[in-house]
């Protein structure tokens, strides 16, 4: 094969990102400083989140201070899918309380309401939903069950930067939201999260919690955690800041095209009002799915990625959550799903060798 591999996701990296970290190095400040609190206050202003936000070392991190900061804990139920990655429901199991995991859509991937309606115990306490491969879940029908019940709604935003929902942000419909600043996400500050909150007391605690449970320093109010972001990574995360736009938008104009020109597959789902950054661009594969990824990337030099192979619940570490569950939607999607690259830097080109690779594995039946 003569002709370049197209990796499945490809970080962006610039001149600007290493002239801000050269600028933090110069100056001395490196750990949480004031390049901290300017990405705090400009994500929320980018974003238009109408909230505090705080910045922490990771989005595991976020979920987990979060959570610890609108009391959760032991005793405690929070309602989470099972398709998506592990921290959603490890972030729960961390502060002793029992994730309960719920059915998705079979639509867009997130929780479906009528599974989290059903899910709901005297010991549930919130539902934290994941707003999966960049789609915004079903917030409004999520709060309207959460308000019925006296329950908290909380937001794995880790792949959502910029989603919307009839006009309101992904980070602003919870008590608090995660977003991840992992490098393969939509912008990245190398390794971060970033935690919108609701309200003062919510924000006061993640401060607390980030920082070894104080805000003045020897002064340790509760039992807190090191998940302090630097300096440095929130120097490179500002710069992201300024450029995650038109990268949402090129995001966007590649699965435009792709949704035009694939066939044989089942395209990314859009609800009506909602806003799709396309974290992921997900398609279905309805049989072997791994036999055709691996044509697609040995007869066409084209990557892709399964998220997610397991379902939550039937992973070791967290099986003993839900002995017997069954989810149906969840287990379908597993075994069928595969996200093809959709970054910003693709070119013209590469679109064109995604979409004829997959036509042609999906006319022969791969």
């Amino acid at each position: 094969m003569t002709q370049s591999f197209i990796p499945p996701a490809k970080p962006i990296i610039g001149d600007e990102e290493r002239a801000a970290v050269d600028r933090v190095l110069r100056s001395g400040m490196i750990a949480q400083g004031p390049e901290v609190a300017a990405f705090e206050t400009e994500f929320s202003e980018h974003f238009k989140l109408g909230r505090a936000c705080v910045a922490v070392n990771s989005g595991t991190s976020g979920l987990h201070l979060g959570l610890l900061s609108c009391g959760i804990g032991a005793g405690d139920e929070v309602i989470v899918p099972s398709f998506t990655f592990a921290a959603t429901a490890n972030s729960v199991a961390l502060t002793g309380a029992t994730p309960v995991f719920a059915d998705i859509s079979a639509d867009d991937f997130t929780l479906d309401p009528a599974s989290v309606e059903a899910s709901i115990t005297e010991r549930t306490k919130a539902i934290m939903p994941v707003h999966l491969y960049g789609h915004p879940a079903k917030m409004d029908t999520l709060r309207t069950i959460a308000d019925s019940h006296s329950l908290l709604l909380f937001e794995d935003a880790a792949q959502a930067h910029g989603a919307s929902l009839n006009g309101t942000p992904v980070g602003a419909f919870g008590e608090f939201a995660m977003f991840s600043l992992y490098p393969t996400k939509n912008m990245t500050s190398g390794e971060g999260g970033m935690v919108s909150c609701v309200d003062a007391t919510i924000e006061r605690n993640v401060r607390l919690y980030r920082n070894q449970g104080m805000l003045q320093q020897y002064h340790n109010e509760v039992v807190g955690l090191n998940n302090r972001m630097t300096d440095i990574h929130a120097a490179i995360g500002r710069v992201q800041l300024t450029k995650v736009g038109a990268w949402t938008r090129k995001r966007q104009d590649n699965a435009a095209f792709l949704d035009a020109h694939l066939r044989g597959v089942t395209v990314p789902h859009v609800a009506p009002g909602a806003t799709h950054v396309y974290h992921q661009y997900t398609i279905r594969v309805p049989e072997d799915r791994d036999g055709f990824a691996a044509a697609l990337r040995e007869e066409y030099g084209v990557g892709s990625g399964v998220y997610y192979p397991i379902p939550n619940h039937e992973l070791p570490s967290l099986a003993r959550f839900a002995p017997g569950l069954e989810l149906p939607a969840t287990r379908e999607a597993a075994d069928q799903v595969l996200s093809l690259p959709i970054y910003p830097s693709l070119t013209p080109i590469e679109l064109e060798r995604i979409a004829h690779g997959v036509n042609a594995l999906a006319e022969a039946g791969a």
